[in-house]
């Protein structure tokens, strides 16, 4: 089982940083929409839709403001929703995956397309990136759920691939497919005691690439402007930020 790699550290610290409460309920409501109008407002017959409460109830998101997106989703909203991946290239060489949720394709792409553009950036075919990165479960819970020992034994037991914990959490990576079955094993296993922050497949990176100076500043701001957009979901990158960079990026 690895340590907390450096990559991880950036993404983890830059989400805790960037997310306003308000955009992370916004995203975590339209999921919830999304999803509910996919599958059905049944969580035990939906399992986007379970990962997507789960998520919510990991964030704090009111039980009301739950039950609000989901009924929106049988409501007709949600909708027309497509799921779409850009990939790209930021500053360094950079590799940039972009996940969006969208009932607007072409406002998506254009929206996407200029904030690489304008930000030291720019738009590859589909595969450019994401054969460089692995598509994980990544179920995340908070530092007091357990010391790094405890939670490495929970996690083997529920038939997680790997741990990774630091002072600001532990983060339990599983297969594509065993997302589900190790986030429920985990749920019913801390129960009422602990509950996951996080469970969602994510895309890591297999090797990172260094950035530092005028570049970390421009990828940054690449990122932020992309995190910003209505349209997307999840922004993964494989950037590395060496120990004074970070400390750097974090005093402006």
């Amino acid at each position: 089982m690895a340590g907390h790699s450096k990559w991880a550290n950036i993404q983890h610290r830059k989400g805790a940083q960037d997310k306003k409460r308000a955009a992370l309920f916004a995203r975590l409501s339209k999921e919830l929409t999304i999803a509910s109008k996919m599958g059905g407002p049944d969580p035990d017959g939906n399992p986007r839709l379970r990962l997507a409460i789960q998520n919510a109830r990991g964030q704090s998101m009111p039980k009301d403001n739950i039950q609000r997106a989901i009924d929106k989703g049988q409501g007709g909203g949600g909708d027309d929703y497509i799921d779409i991946r850009y990939e790209g290239f930021g500053p360094g060489g950079v590799g940039i995956i972009v996940e969006a949720s969208t009932d607007n394709k072409n406002r998506a792409a254009t929206d996407i397309r200029t904030a690489f553009s304008k930000n030291g950036g720019n738009l590859g075919e589909t595969g450019s990136v994401s054969f460089g990165f692995d598509q994980v479960g990544e179920i995340q819970y908070p530092a007091d759920a357990g010391s790094e020992d405890e939670m490495m034994e929970a996690a083997i037991m529920a038939g997680a691939q790997d741990v990774e914990s630091d002072e600001e959490g532990h983060w339990i990576y599983t297969a594509r497919e065993d997302l589900q079955t190790v986030a429920d094993a985990l749920a019913e296993h801390f129960g009422d005691a602990v509950e996951a922050k996080s469970a969602k497949l994510i895309w890591k990176p297999q090797n990172t690439v260094p950035v530092e100076g005028d570049q970390a500043d421009t990828l940054m701001k690449l990122l932020d402007v992309l995190d910003d957009l209505d349209d997307v979901s999840n922004v993964y990158d494989n950037s590395e930020l060496s120990d004074e960079e970070m400390a750097r990026l974090s005093e402006n």
